[in-house]
């Protein structure tokens, strides 16, 4: 594979929604429920301020993305937030770093100054793992803040980057 990243353009949004509702389904990353249909889909995507997608160059599939937006607003606005998503068949082949770093640089050029992320699933340990390798640090733990799938509850750990 010849992974680009890229922004995100009108015709991706399908594709887009297929990889977010993977993550969605899956039940132990992201805080959202409900999927994306193709109207709440473009409506979301659109309102973030930036959003970019992972795709191979030759066959212009698309293995993962990310969103980029404003953590807080007013005196707190220079800090940001992110969500990445990366393709079940596509996972261990080094796109969430890609889609991270490429990320942490879009976020500069937007001003941001502070990447934070709120609740990063104890269980997560790639992602965690790529954090740490990255630069993020760890703010402490929140016991049980993270409702799984299942029904239990696990650990979220805020994470943050200076830009």
């Amino acid at each position: 594979m010849n992974i680009e990243i890229r922004a995100y353009n009108a015709a991706d949004v399908t594709s887009m929604i297929d990889v977010w509702n993977e993550v969605v389904e899956e039940g132990i990353a992201f805080p959202q429920e409900e999927l994306l249909t193709l109207e709440t889909g473009n409506a979301f995507f659109s309102l973030q301020t930036y959003c970019a997608v992972a795709e191979d160059r030759e066959s212009k599939k698309i293995y993962g993305l990310y969103i980029l937006h404003p953590n807080n607003e007013g005196r707190c606005g220079h800090i940001c937030n992110a969500s990445y998503a990366v393709s079940t068949e596509s996972r261990g082949l080094h796109i969430g770093e890609k889609v991270v770093t490429d990320c942490l640089i879009k976020a500069k050029q937007h001003g941001f100054r502070i990447m934070q992320f709120n609740a990063v699933v104890a269980t997560n340990t790639h992602a965690r793992h790529l954090y740490d390798r990255l630069g993020f640090k760890q703010l402490g733990t929140i016991p049980g803040g993270f409702r799984m799938k299942g029904g239990h509850y696990e650990d979220i750990c805020p994470y943050y980057h200076l830009i």
